[in-house]
């Protein structure tokens, strides 16, 4: 679903009029029916999970496989992790005969991305946060931000 952006109303009570009550929902009107405005924030374990599918696009674990990498870790604690994923839209659920299998659904670009659209929208002066980003920046990642700023231009 598309939804339109609007950074005046990052921060705000949820919607009365709507069904939405995602309280980082940034969308004017929010329409969607499974809202996921805003990224999900992640605990450690939960990192190291999504970590683990993020290494390829394609690759889909069972609660097994990735049980066996982390074997400090109860199988149903990793089985519970692997569902608040899906419940925070990072991981989708697929059932094959009667295994289930997990997959990303995006990837750790699109969660720093989305952790920096946040912080920008969510800041009372955009300018200054973006000018204290860049401030924060080494000389290397001063190069790849301008390449990438260049490639959205080009």
């Amino acid at each position: 679903m598309t939804r339109t952006r609007n950074p005046a109303k990052a921060v705000r009570p949820a919607k009365s009029t709507s069904a939405c009550v995602n309280p980082k929902c940034t969308c004017d009107p929010c329409t969607c029916t499974d809202c996921h405005c805003g990224v999900a924030r992640l605990g450690d374990l939960e990192r190291r999970v999504i970590e683990m599918l993020w290494l390829d696009e394609a690759l889909e674990l069972t609660v097994r496989d990735v049980a066996i990498e982390l074997p400090d870790h109860a199988y149903t604690t990793v089985a519970t992790v692997l569902d608040r994923l899906v419940q925070k839209g990072l991981v989708r659920r697929r059932v094959e005969n009667r295994l289930v299998r997990f997959r990303a659904t995006g990837t750790s670009a699109d969660h720093a991305a989305g952790a920096m659209h946040d912080a920008l929208v969510l800041s009372e002066d955009p300018i200054a946060a973006l000018q204290g980003f860049v401030a924060l920046l080494s000389k290397s990642e001063t190069n790849t931000l301008h390449a990438a700023l260049g490639a959205l231009v080009q």
